[in-house]
């Protein structure tokens, strides 16, 4: 299609995530915030399932209760921008929305999840995370899923790009069919992205042990999100000189003892 479906999350005095088709695409921060991001690469022609995950958590925490000290409030919107104009409420057509909200002092379940379903008259290519057997004992593979992540980071803070991008083959050839785009040109990028990164010495990767490689069942239990005990993705960067961070988000597919970044 000639123009891209952005989805758009913001929140109010708390974190939210928003999934497609039971894959988390965006987070916001503890205290609220706003993102976006073209979301191709999660939807199929046809009945796509929504969520919109409050207050979401870590993998395995168990449900609590939460009391809202102050008014929150968070909300998604699957959007259609008009062409040459950037994806807002304000420039695009809402193709779907989910809103969240609780007053001060009233009490709540966290994580709280709002759910949906849109239908999309529009044609996407035939993914191979569907097809993916289920991984039945995400704690039997969480070794060697956290090595793999560990090996990772280690050649990323050494600026090797490569073997993320062995590792990510089938990923990048999806998001080449999911924007029209050349996979080698995609590679290409994220070649330059890490060598400039090294250069500018904003690099400082996060090198995690094992243990604190959390597996968060994703795609239907197809795919494995890999997180950090604060929820964000495991494979991170320190703070740059000008603040800024680098967050990379794993879901990886195991099969036949060997890993796969797969989105």
């Amino acid at each position: 299609m000639d123009r891209v479906l952005m989805l758009r999350l913001v929140s109010e005095g708390c974190s939210a995530e928003a999934w497609i088709n039971d894959i988390p695409v965006l987070r916001t921060a503890a205290g609220g915030g706003a993102a976006s991001l073209p979301v191709h690469e999660y939807l199929f022609e046809g009945h796509n399932r929504l969520c919109l995950r409050v207050a979401p958590g870590v993998p395995g925490q168990p449900a609590a209760l939460r009391l809202a000290r102050q008014p929150l409030a968070a909300g998604l919107r699957l959007l259609l921008p008009r062409l040459g104009h950037v994806g807002s409420e304000a420039s695009a057509r809402t193709l779907y929305a989910l809103d969240w909200a609780m007053a001060e002092g009233d009490v709540f379940d966290a994580p709280a999840d709002t759910r949906g379903e849109v239908n999309l008259p529009i044609r996407f290519p035939r993914w191979r995370w569907p097809e993916l057997p289920a991984v039945t004992d995400p704690a039997a593979v969480a070794p060697l899923v956290g090595r793999f992540v560990q090996s990772l980071a280690v050649a990323l803070a050494k600026g090797d790009a490569e073997p993320f991008l062995q590792a990510a083959q089938l990923r990048f050839s999806e998001l080449a069919l999911a924007y029209q785009q050349d996979p080698l040109d995609l590679a290409a990028r994220w070649r330059s992205r890490i060598q400039l990164l090294r250069a500018t010495k904003a690099l400082a990767v996060v090198l995690p042990a094992v243990p604190d490689v959390l597996l968060q069942p994703c795609a239907d239990g197809r795919l494995l999100q890999a997180v950090a005990a604060n929820g964000e993705p495991i494979l991170r960067t320190e703070p740059a000189a000008d603040g800024s961070r680098q967050l990379w988000p794993l879901r990886i597919a195991v099969a036949n003892g060997q890993c796969h970044v797969v989105r």
